[in-house]
């Protein structure tokens, strides 16, 4: 499947040649089908190659062990018949029928523990085609329902075998409630979910997230789950890494001219642009992107702003993207007040995630 980018109104397909230069996010313009939004539904390539046998437990904490087991039998007993015995035909029918079992695990630890790997590692043992399951995270699944309509999305997921839900996040009861219908709808096409979650608002230093807040946030479908805690130690306690110091303008212009690949945008029209996108086309938008170099990074002006910037901040880490900046440094994108507030937790992660990848950005640098 292709993606078009819009240019100043002219569309292709094809990435720029070396010689002009770097390319612009600004001046993309993904127009992704449908069938793309559900097809990209895996693991990122970060987790490309993890499976059960490359988790490696702590030996001191039982429950990593454990968890293997159960998630290994889990998969296996998602082989044979979808549940519903029809799959993608049970749309048609006049009365889904609830599957007669739960068929459902959340993973409860807190960071490190690598809830994520064992979610993904489901992902790939579960005996079925590709097609046949999904993995995002909370954020991509209400994007994909916002750019597939509720319905579509039911009919397109239903005669799934597995949906594998990453940070399923609990800070917007409005996305919660939405997520849970949605759910409870593919529980009666008979999909198999599974899910690990972010802490509720108020309870970041609490250590972990538990288990009651997350059944008791989806209600009717905490039948449906077995909580799962892994324990080990959280490393949220450990604070954020340090941001590396910025770059200047100058710098950055020349690595992303030095650099095949890459894109340079100033940081403000970046922002700007976003609120023209629609988040679920954010992967798209950095699609062939060897490097992102932005210049005049500042703080994000207001809350709106700052959960795109999010979206786009996991989208840039799940595929590995460099991101070179010029500005202040990104442990100073969000105020106080956002990093106090309901969305902290979105935000820290953001800040880490943009460290990292600017960390890996510095060899663009010529010395």
């Amino acid at each position: 499947m292709s993606t078009s980018l819009s240019t100043s109104g002219a569309t292709s397909s094809r990435p720029p040649i070396a010689d002009a230069g770097p390319q612009a996010l600004c001046a993309r313009e993904p127009r992704v089908p449908a069938e793309r939004l559900v097809a990209e539904m895996v693991p990122p390539p970060r987790f490309d190659s993890v499976r059960f046998d490359t988790y490696n437990p702590d030996p001191t904490q039982p429950s990593q062990s454990e968890a293997v087991t159960v998630l290994s039998g889990f998969a296996a007993g998602l082989g044979g018949a979808h549940a519903s015995g029809a799959g993608k035909r049970r749309w048609f029918s006049k009365k889904p029928v609830a599957a007669a079992a739960p068929r459902g695990v959340y993973l409860d630890g807190g960071y490190g523990v690598g809830k994520t790997h064992l979610l993904a590692s489901l992902w790939h043992a579960t005996p079925a085609e590709p097609a046949l399951k999904a993995f995002g995270t909370f954020v991509e699944l209400t994007n994909l329902v916002g750019a597939l309509g509720f319905q579509q999305t039911v009919q397109t997921l239903g005669g799934h075998r597995l949906l594998c839900i990453d940070e399923f996040e609990l800070d917007d009861p409005g996305d919660t409630v939405l997520v849970s219908s949605l759910l409870s709808r593919l529980v009666e096409q008979g999909v198999a979910l599974a899910a690990t979650s972010n802490t509720l608002p108020g309870k970041l230093g609490e250590g972990r997230f538990a288990a009651a807040d997350f059944l008791r946030e989806i209600q009717g479908l905490s039948a449906h789950f077995r909580p799962l805690r892994i324990d080990g130690q959280d490393y949220r306690h450990r604070g954020l890494p340090e941001a590396p110091a910025p770059f200047s303008d100058e710098q950055v212009a020349k690595a992303a001219y030095a650099t095949e690949g890459a894109s340079l945008d100033d940081f403000p029209g970046l922002l700007e642009h976003l609120a023209r996108v629609h988040p679920s086309r954010y992967g798209a938008l950095t699609d062939g992107l060897t490097a992102v170099c932005l210049t005049d990074v500042g703080p994000v002006p207001d809350q709106s702003t700052a959960l795109r910037l999010v979206v786009l901040a996991d989208r840039l880490y799940d595929r590995e993207v460099p991101v070179l900046a010029s500005g202040v440094p990104f442990d100073r994108l969000f105020s106080e007040e956002m990093l106090n507030g309901g969305y902290r937790k979105k935000y820290f992660r953001a800040i880490s995630r943009l460290t990292a990848l600017a960390r890996d950005a510095k060899p663009l640098v010529s010395q």
